[in-house]
Order: structure tokens, then C-alpha cells, then sequence
């Protein structure tokens, strides 16, 4: 279920509560290496081949190559807590608001929603489901528009790990989606077609001429819009060219034990600077933010420090990590009880002040974002809690 709500100029703090559930997976992880292939329907993907392509092939189930192992606590992309089944108090309770907040539609999806996005103009609003499935709805009436799959996208039945909107050469409108199975697909929205894809794959810990999938949990593009990121399980992080649809670079941690320069787990957040091209950063299960620069492989210094290529303490699962331009901040939100809300400065990787703890309860941050000059807005579970802060006076 998705809730689409409007704010009042006259905001200073709220919160919605919404019915849903999330899922979890899990997989260990190897260095990887990416496939691309283009194939028919007839024909099936080859298992060490890189090609790139179209949609139009039938696949192998990958979700057989995955293994299982316990997690922390956090959410992923394909399995784990089971989906909300609609028992109990909160299955029963409508959406509730508090403060100058309303709620403008309530979306039935039909599936687990595990990813939502405005496109550029807000006049669309894209849902990623549990099932592989985009729908596209209008955010004036909330009428579906388009339901963006095929068999490639479904048949594995893993879900859409997260969503951006973008702008074509000839100014289509595009949507770029990741998925649990590893796959990056663009669409075009209008036409409801896959222009492009490309499935990430790495190497099974060293055994020649194996691979298994990899599963891609978060997207960013450049302010260019001539790259973009994804992070992944393996705690990777791949660069393309939006326009060759080629993969530039792996971003990973070195083999070096004295130093952390790299993720060693997965990688659930990744974000471009507004305002630099070269330069984004990273965080996941391991408790790290990563500073990057797009032409070095390993994890950079921050330059006030040059000492330091990271800081700890945001356990991020989800994409919580938000860069403010103009203030250069950096906000993280972390899945756990304590902590959850907290701006970081870019340049000296040095803390700035901690959301204080909401009175409504506990709400473990999957996902956080800068709100205009004046407000943040962070979403997460335990409470099913959507709040927005009054930035100036955290409240």
C-alpha cells in the first residue's frame, strides 16, 4: 500500500502510520564480475558469456544460485520478514496523520511495495513490488498508467530494489530500476518498453568459471545524468555510462587489513554529490560511510582529513543517505533503536547533531531525505511511522 501524502505551508512537525511489511534477504558474497547479454525468446542466457541486450530473452531461475546465511537486522530485497498478511491491530487500523499533514490517496498495489519514486516533474509516481513489477501511477488521481515488466522481470520472482526517474538526449522520460536478481534495466515510461539492461554477476569465491548473482540493492545518477552507481550484497559498487550502457569501474575495499578503504558488507545506500560529478558516497550493513572519488578504485580521504576515508557509526539499510548542497550536510538514518536521525558535514566527516527521539515510539530509519531548507522527512519500521522534523528545532 502506498500512501501519496501533501504538506502545509504552515508544517512544524507530523507523522503518518501506514500498513505494510518489507522483506529480507540474504547471500553470501564473492568479488564479482558484470554479464550483459541479448538473446530471444528461444534462446537461454549463456552462463559465462558478458553480452548486452534487449528484455525479449527467457532466463534461468537465479534465485537457486543464492545461499543462505543468518542476517543482522535490516531489511534487503527478496526475502525475510514475511510480508504483511493483514492480522492483528495494526492490519485493521486506517492510515492516521498528526500535524498539518493529510493524506491525498491511499494506493492499493496489490504486492509488497519496496520502493516508491516522484519523477522529476511529480506528476508521476513510480512503485517498485515484491513481484518484479513497476506500477506507474498518477499522482494528480491516482490512476495507473503503466505496469513496466516482462518475463525476464518477473519469472524470477524477486523484487525491485530502487527507482529513479530521468531525462533522455531526446527528452523521454525514463525510468532506471534495480533488481534482487542483479539486473539494471531502463525503461521508457510512455511506450512501457525496456530500452536497455545490464545483469551484474560476480565470480563464486575463486572457482573458475563459476559466477552467481548479484543482488542490486540501491541506484544514484550523477547531476550530469551521464552516470550512475549501484551498490550491491557483495559490497561492490558499479559506475556506467548512461549513454554506452557500459560498466566504467568496480569500487571495492583493498586487500590491505590495516586499513578500511571499501565496504566489507552490503552496501544498501549510494549517493552522487549534487554538485560533483566525481565525487559520492556509501554506507550499509557494516556500519561505514564511505567517501569515493569515481577515479580511484578504493575508498578516498575526506579532504579536511586526510586521514580519514570514513566514519562510523550509521547502520544503514536502506536509502537513507541524503547530501544537502547548500549546507554541505550530510543526513543518515539508521535501522536501530537508538541514533536514528543524524547530519553529518561533508568535508570533515565530524557529526552535527542527532534527531532526538520521536515521542510517538521507536522507528528504526530504512529511509531518510533533506526536505527543502526547513524540514526532514524519515521513514521506517517498528512504529510504521513516516515523520517529518522541523530541521531548525528537531522537533
Amino acid at each position: 500500500k502506498i500512501q501519496s501524502t501533501q504538506l502545509s505551508s504552515s508544517l512544524m512537525a507530523s507523522s503518518v502510520v501506514v500498513d505494510g511489511g518489507l522483506r529480507r534477504t540474504t547471500c553470501r558474497y564473492h568479488r564479482e564480475e558484470i554479464t550483459l547479454h541479448s538473446t530471444s525468446d528461444s534462446e537461454t542466457e549463456p552462463e559465462n558469456d558478458s553480452e548486452t541486450g534487449s528484455d525479449s530473452e527467457t532466463e534461468p531461475h537465479d534465485a537457486d544460485q543464492t545461499q543462505e546465511e543468518e542476517p543482522p537486522p535490516g531489511p534487503s530485497s527478496a526475502e525475510g520478514p514475511a510480508p504483511f498478511t493483514g492480522h492483528g491491530e495494526a492490519a485493521q487500523s486506517q492510515p492516521t496523520t498528526d500535524g498539518n499533514l493529510r493524506i491525498h490517496l491511499v494506493l492499493e498495489c496489490e504486492a509488497v511495495v519496496m520502493a516508491c519514486q516522484f519523477s522529476i516533474d511529480g506528476s508521476l509516481l513510480a512503485v517498485g513490488l515484491a513481484d518484479g513489477s513497476i506500477k506507474v501511477y498518477s499522482t494528480d488521481n491516482g490512476d495507473l498508467i503503466r505496469i513496466l515488466r516482462d518475463s525476464s522481470s518477473v519469472l524470477p520472482a524477486l523484487p525491485v530494489t530502487s527507482l529513479r526517474f530521468t531525462i533522455s538526449a531526446q527528452s523521454h522520460c525514463l525510468l532506471l530500476a534495480t533488481y534482487a536478481s542483479g539486473r539494471v534495466r531502463c525503461w521508457y515510461v510512455w511506450g512501457g518498453e525496456c530500452v536497455w539492461w545490464v545483469r551484474e554477476a560476480r565470480d563464486c569465491g575463486g572457482r573458475l568459471g563459476v559466477r552467481e548473482q548479484r543482488q542490486t540493492l540501491c541506484l544514484s545518477i550523477s547531476a550530469s545524468g551521464e552516470r550512475i552507481l549501484t551498490g550491491g550484497c557483495d559490497a561492490a559498487i558499479h559506475i556506467y555510462d548512461l549513454s554506452t550502457h557500459q560498466r566504467l569501474q568496480i569500487y571495492r575495499a583493498s586487500s590491505m587489513r590495516t586499513v578500511m578503504d571499501g565496504h566489507c558488507s552490503r552496501v544498501f545506500a549510494v549517493t552522487f554529490h549534487p554538485e560533483r560529478d566525481t565525487q559520492f558516497i556509501s554506507g550499509g550493513w557494516d556500519s561505514t560511510i564511505q567517501f569515493w572519488d569515481t577515479r580511484q578504485e578504493h575508498s578516498v580521504s575526506i579532504a579536511v582529513s586526510a586521514h580519514i576515508r570514513m566514519f562510523s557509526g550509521p547502520h544503514v539499510c536502506g536509502e537513507a543517505l541524503h547530501i544537502d548542497p547548500s549546507t554541505n550536510q550530510i543526513l543518515c538514518g539508521s535501522w536501530r533503536k537508538y541514533n536514528t536521525l543524524e547530519a553529518w558535514d561533508y568535508n570533515s566527516g565530524k557529526k552535527v547533531f542527532d534527531v532526538p527521539e520521536d515521542p510517538h515510539g521507536d522507528s528504526r530509519v530504512y529511509t531518510c531525505h533533506w526536505f527543502g531548507q526547513d524540514y526532514i522527512t524519515a521513514a521506517g519500521g517498528q512504529s510504521n511511522m513516516l515523520r517529518v522534523v522541523d530541521r531548525h528545532r528537531l522537533t
